[in-house]
């Protein structure tokens, strides 16, 4: 039960309201706070949004920012009800600091033995909570307590209610026999040790499957192959990451590990590529690469498909040290190259932190070769196909 009147009192005229977005997103209060914003000029900010969000009103809202997307967002940014705000997502929380700083926090908390605790996500909400933004939030019975952070001080939160449902499932999808291959030509480049990222999707799913060697899981996400890992005796230490994106089993899992870090931490470049810890190989998908090497994972046409998210500070991490930045995608997607002459959006990640591209088609090592060279290996990778 949510205390609707409640939340109402709290949404003052021309505030900015931050939503708890991940797996963990607040669902129950997402149509209380589209009412208790209608009329008041109020601006929302969202980041990540992986499952559908129809009690989501983006009428009720004067202006919705979007840090990075997902399908929750999908159809109204693509109707030009949102704004979505370029960044990687290690400069979220300095925006959240600064220009898009909100007045209130709208999340999911879960209560521990010594209090209230973010629950499938730290994200930004963390750094939001230790800033001293007032939290008005829906109390989960069935939400992993996950988190490291400490304890929210009670007198900062306000309950509107509880909720018995878990966080949101995004099911495993089944792998392509490209994605199979993909994953496969992926396993050979990962060493023994090494600490691995992997981004949201099917394929990064099916590269952390096809993982055969102990790792440590550093990342922006913990899908749920980490479960198979650490069945298999493959998963070295208790994973580093920012946000759950799975299923019930991978929630029941991570509940009491306390492995949830906020973005200050799972996306500190400097941390990632440390000298002296395991060489960290990044293993990123993409929707399309150009002829440079650049690479685009925001959307094809006018779909907005994808997000910057994690991908830019994760492919900067791998090239510094002993890493490795890998660009990991089918050579064709509905029959047409994803190898193309120009990006049909603009560049998420930068060439020059593009180190191995890897396909069904094999695998193009692009270290120490120059630009002409760079072109001609993925030329080569392709076949020869690219899409004008």
């Amino acid at each position: 039960m949510v205390a609707a009147t409640e939340l109402s009192d709290l949404v003052r005229p021309g505030m900015r309201v931050a939503l708890g977005d991940g797996c963990g997103t607040p669902l129950a209060l997402h149509g209380p706070l589209s009412r208790a914003a209608e009329g008041k000029g109020v601006r929302l900010v969202v980041g990540w949004m992986p499952g559908l969000a129809p009690d989501l009103d983006p009428e009720a809202f004067a202006d919705i920012r979007v840090l990075m997307g997902g399908p929750g967002v999908r159809r109204m940014v693509e109707a030009g009800q949102a704004h979505v705000v370029p960044c990687r997502l290690s400069a979220v929380p300095a925006l959240m600091a600064g220009a898009l700083r909100p007045d209130l926090l709208v999340a999911t908390l879960v209560r521990g033995p010594d209090g209230l605790h973010l629950g499938a996500e730290a994200s930004y909400l963390r750094g939001l909570v230790d800033a001293g933004v007032p939290v008005a939030a829906v109390v989960s019975t069935a939400a992993p307590l996950a988190e490291v952070g400490p304890p929210i001080p009670e007198e900062q939160v306000t309950v509107l209610g509880e909720t018995d449902a878990p966080p949101i499932e995004i099911p495993d999808a089944v792998p392509t026999p490209a994605d199979e291959i993909v994953a496969r030509h992926v396993a050979g480049l990962v060493p023994e040790g090494a600490r691995v990222q992997v981004g949201p999707g099917r394929l990064a799913q099916a590269m952390v499957g096809a993982l055969e060697v102990p790792v440590r899981i550093d990342s922006g996400l913990l899908p749920d192959p980490v479960v198979d890992l650490d069945a298999k005796g493959l998963l070295l230490d208790e994973p580093v990451a920012a946000y759950l994106c799975g299923t019930r089993r991978l929630y029941e899992w991570a509940d009491g590990r306390r492995i949830l870090h906020p973005i200050e931490v799972t996306h500190d470049i400097g941390r990632l590529s440390a000298a002296g810890a395991p060489p960290l190989i990044g293993l990123n998908a993409a929707l399309e690469i150009d002829l440079d090497g650049q690479v685009n994972v925001e959307g094809v046409g006018r779909a907005s498909a994808g997000m910057i998210g994690g991908h830019p500070d994760f492919c900067a991490a791998g090239v510094r040290g002993s890493g490795l930045s890998v660009i990991a995608m089918p050579s064709t997607v509905k029959e047409r190259p994803t190898l193309v002459e120009r990006l049909s959006r603009p560049v998420t990640t930068a060439s020059h932190d593009v180190e191995v591209v890897v396909t069904d088609r094999g695998v193009a090592d692009l270290r120490g070769l120059d630009r002409g060279e760079r072109r001609a290996a993925l030329l080569e990778l392709w076949d020869g196909e690219v899409r004008s």
